[in-house]
């Protein structure tokens, strides 16, 4: 029978990854990452575990990519790392994932197979048809998978989009024509299934950016997700018509033109870009500049503008800076940071909550509704979004006429087998996160991050101390330091006290005890977190360190 086994993306933003199983053959939807949480303290992102698919290397037979973006195609490098296994995705999205790849030394083995929409692929039993879909990535594709029992749809990212930007249309009549066809299961995007009616038009976006810009006197400097080419095109188009020179600043926003613009995916007239070194030489009023750090990225070019770091850009008092982008959550502060000091400095800003300036690639409540009754699905599962996104995609499936018992609410590593006329969600594989900390991959788990935020809440304290090995007299210390916890000029007292409570304590230790070092270490251990928390309230964390000399 077939297995649909979600190893990320369901109860969550990110993290997206489905495996499709039918005997021996399994091949993978999306690699993706998932930005850290506020606890994961120290963690650049995580990832999907992979553990399912290591104990099945053999039977997997290829990965299929839906579009660019790093929820989706993240952890590709670390799957590939794990399982070389051939690539399948639309040029756009191949071409970040080339770069990514390239980052981590793998371009050179790995096999990456471009396709378009509307065209096939065979992998083992299944055969997949790529259809076209508007997101705010190009190239973005939903899959129609044929199965031996029977035909799958999965829309990946989508928004119904009555106007056609940057080529980008969701391709509603084959959605149909699968509906016709005959569709037992639609596994169908859930992000903004909260939000009543439909996403309003790209154009729409473009208008009022040309509208703000028409009314700048100053530079314009617009930071958005690089991977939105349609957004530039829009700008690009803005800059031309009001004989602006445009410039590109930020390594992410450089590689995304640079691959969209050999791709054919963006014009740019002659003449019209210009270098980050030459901005100073235009009058400010013929300058637009497209930049990243629209989520408060602490290194990102707009955050260095802010702060008053960046080599080439300083902020003018008539800047008009546009943040072309909605506030992910848990980015909020961050973003608030940069809004200030950008204000502070002069500028004036422009963002989601003050102006009509950004459209979601995601479909709203009417849109996903469209898409239920295109497919006219037997079954239908809710992926991509948290546990609440899908409960009420699966509220709007019953409103559309399918039955309870045709629902399918599912949750990571759950493995949910299809028949015809059947389905059963059984005993799930192992799935979860794994965190990526600098080059190390999954050795931070939950003690480490624990630690972590101790060592942030409450700091810790060092005692350092040496014995005489024959005799067990102290000849160093203790020395206590700490870092995190106390102003030690203003509160020194409670240090001097803590070594009178380390030096009880070897008095009380006589040099004849067995594992003398290790008991003293534990005692000290225990009596300073004692102490300190009666004293001042706090539990640092104590570090004993003995030796024997």
């Amino acid at each position: 029978m077939l297995k649909l086994i979600p190893l990320g993306g369901l109860g969550e933003i990110g993290l997206n990854m489905m495996v499709v199983e039918y005997g021996d053959t399994i091949f993978v939807i999306d690699a993706g990452i998932m930005f850290p949480e506020a606890y994961m303290l120290g963690v650049d992102f995580v990832i999907p575990n992979m553990e399912y698919l290591r104990q099945n290397r053999s039977r997997v037979s290829g990965v299929i990519l839906t579009h660019a973006h790093e929820d989706h195609i993240g952890a590709m490098p670390f799957l590939l790392k794990e399982i070389n296994v051939p690539v399948f995705g639309t040029p756009f999205t191949l071409g970040i994932l080339r770069h990514k790849l390239e980052e981590h030394d793998l371009l050179e083995t790995v096999s990456l197979h471009e396709v378009r929409s509307r065209e096939w692929l065979k992998i083992g039993p299944f055969e997949v048809e790529f259809i076209r879909v508007n997101h705010s990535v190009v190239d973005g594709v939903g899959l129609a998978i044929h199965t031996p029992v029977g035909l799958v749809v999965h829309t990946g990212d989508f928004k119904m989009s009555q106007t056609i930007v940057g080529g980008m249309l969701t391709d509603v009549s084959r959605f149909a024509q699968c509906g016709e066809e005959g569709v037992l299961a639609l596994l169908s995007d859930s992000t903004n299934v909260e939000k009543d009616g439909h996403t309003i038009s790209d154009q729409e976006i473009g208008k009022e950016l040309a509208r703000i810009m028409e009314a700048a006197t100053g530079r314009i400097i617009i930071a958005l997700f690089a991977s939105n080419i349609a957004r530039i095109q829009q700008i690009v188009n803005i800059a031309s018509a009001r004989h602006r020179k445009i410039v590109f600043n930020g390594r992410s926003i450089e590689v995304s033109v640079a691959i969209a613009r050999k791709l054919g995916y963006l014009s740019i007239p002659e003449g019209i870009e210009i270098d980050i070194e030459e901005v100073n030489t235009y009058p400010d009023d013929e300058v637009i500049m497209v930049t990243t750090g629209s989520q408060g990225e602490p290194m990102s070019a707009l955050a260095r503008m802010a702060s008053g770091i960046h080599k080439q850009i300083k902020i003018h008092p008539k800047d008009k800076v546009i943040l072309s982008s909605k506030f992910i959550p848990g980015n909020e502060k961050a973003i608030a940071n940069i809004i200030n000091n950008l204000y502070r400095r002069g500028a004036d800003v422009v963002y989601e909550k003050i102006s009509n300036i950004h459209v979601s690639g995601h479909a709203f409540k009417e849109e996903l509704r469209l898409m239920l009754n295109l497919t006219k699905p037997k079954f239908f599962m809710p992926i991509h979004g948290e546990y609440r996104h899908l409960v009420l995609h699966t509220r709007l499936a019953r409103e559309t006429g399918i039955p309870d018992d045709h629902l399918i609410l599912a949750q990571n590593g759950q493995v949910i087998e299809l028949e015809p006329d059947s389905f059963r969600i059984c005993n799930g594989v192992k799935a979860g996160r794994v965190l990526i900390d600098g080059k190390g991959v999954g050795d931070v788990g939950r003690r480490v991050l624990k630690e972590r935020r101790i060592l942030s809440e409450e700091g810790m304290v060092v005692v350092n101390m040496a014995f005489d090995e024959e005799t067990g007299i102290v000849v160093y210390g203790p020395d206590i330091v700490s870092r995190g916890f106390v102003f030690e000029t203003e509160t020194g007292y409670l240090l001097q006290d803590a070594q009178c409570v380390v030096l009880e304590i070897v008095e009380d230790v006589t040099p004849d005890v067995p594992n003398r070092v290790d008991r003293i270490r534990r005692r000290i251990q225990t009596a300073l977190r004692q102490y300190f928390f009666f004293t001042i309230g706090r539990r640092p964390v104590i570090l004993p360190f003995i030796v024997e000399i």
